[in-house]
């Protein structure tokens, strides 16, 4: 099965979710070629992106990803309208809202899920975007506020009068943060107020759990996020299951090329200093699922990699973890 957004066809049903911090360029540009059916860029404020802040340029950069998908966020719809502009102008074929995160930096500014208590502005910055851009919109969102206010089926049902081609739901209120466990059955509340397709997310981490997912929320399809992390491969494993084609891990040769493209690409765009730190999560996500996998890494190799400013010695050390056990027993 495939998944239609507007006219944009894509190849499967399981999408890379947008994280703020993690999902960078270099990292969506890599689960795309492992076959994950859409990434989405972190989250871009429309004011600080339509300004010309370079790190929000940054965030919004999709060289190398086809389709490529900008997620805005903000609360001001001359600013989301400007945004939308610009990065449709920039190559985004597809825009997405954010009114999901639940950072209290972000609804602090009446942003992100805080726009799922005031329906009214959520539909204006939903106009604003829909109108000022020919490329299709799509809305991710919580199932609501909190337990009181779960209004993701009247929200999504205005979404789509309103033009939106796609919404996914993230399967917990806002004041649940990312405690507890996502409700999949409620998300089918949503698929039954629209028409359009739904993406569910929350929890998803494999095959089984994604299939779980499609079947108690009737979605058209399922969104990763943090267990992408330190295997941007997974989304693509796991949409070429949902397609019962085989899941096949990528080679040992393959992953470490790809954590090693994924750290250069960070030094190369943040610059050495910002790079390296930034890179500091993805190295101790890559280094834990190695171990998870059995390979023999050393509480000290992995202290090492995540505190050193030394670009050669972490690609060594990527190098030695990615290595058939043999090859590190002889190193």
């Amino acid at each position: 099965m495939t998944l239609a957004i507007g006219d944009i066809i894509l190849s499967g049903r399981v999408v890379l979710a947008p994280m703020s911090g993690v999902t960078d360029h270099g990292m969506r540009r890599i689960a795309r070629r492992f076959g994950a059916s859409l990434v989405v860029s972190e989250m871009v404020a429309s004011d600080s992106f339509v300004n010309g802040h370079e790190e929000t340029r940054l965030r919004a950069e999709g060289t190398g990803i086809n389709p490529h998908v900008v997620q805005l966020v903000g609360r001001d719809p001359f600013w989301m309208s400007e945004a939308a502009r610009l990065a449709e102008a920039s190559g985004a074929v597809i825009i997405d809202i954010n009114m999901g995160c639940p950072a209290k930096k972000v609804t602090g500014g009446y942003a992100g899920s805080a726009l799922m208590r005031d329906l009214e502005l959520a539909l204006k910055l939903v106009d604003a975007t829909v109108s000022a851009v020919k490329v299709p919109v799509t809305v991710k969102m919580r199932l609501g506020w909190d337990e009181a206010t779960l209004n993701a089926p009247e929200l999504a049902r205005r979404c789509e009068a309103a033009g939106v081609k796609l919404v996914t739901i993230h399967g917990r209120t806002r004041c649940q943060f990312y405690k507890g466990t996502a409700d999949w059955t409620a998300i089918s509340a949503v698929k039954r107020a629209v028409k359009i397709p739904v993406i569910a997310n929350g929890d998803c981490s494999s095959l089984e759990t994604a299939r779980a997912m499609l079947f108690r929320s009737g979605a058209d399809g399922v969104m990763i996020g943090r267990a992408a992390m330190g295997q941007p491969w997974l989304v693509g494993m796991i949409a070429r299951g949902l397609n019962d084609h085989p899941m096949i891990l990528p080679s040992l040769n393959e992953r470490r090329d790809a954590a090693i493209e994924h750290y250069q690409s960070l030094l190369s765009s943040m610059g050495l200093e910002v790079g390296i730190r930034h890179a500091r999560k993805h190295l101790a996500a890559y280094s834990e699922i190695r171990v998870q996998e059995g390979a023999a890494i050393s509480a000290v190799e992995r202290e090492k990699i995540v505190t050193t400013d030394n670009e050669q010695e972490v690609i060594s050390l990527l190098s030695k973890f990615f290595a058939p056990e043999e090859r590190r027993s002889l190193s």
